[in-house]
């Protein structure tokens, strides 16, 4: 049960880490033309990889 608790939160955290992701796409374009380099990328990849690793226990 708590397996199964801890891959719904980590799915929830790398779905909501995407709509941030998409949500700063604006921003993110801005910022780049500014030169700084916001770390949504980093954010989606480390959850993803969290969530796969947990799925595939």
């Amino acid at each position: 049960m708590l397996d199964r608790a801890t891959r719904l939160a980590l799915f929830t955290l790398y779905q909501s880490a995407l709509a941030v992701g998409i949500a700063l796409l604006p921003v993110a374009v801005l910022a780049r033309r500014a030169g700084v380099t916001l770390p949504v990328r980093r954010l989606v990849e480390r959850t993803e990889q969290a969530y796969k690793a947990r799925a595939a226990n």
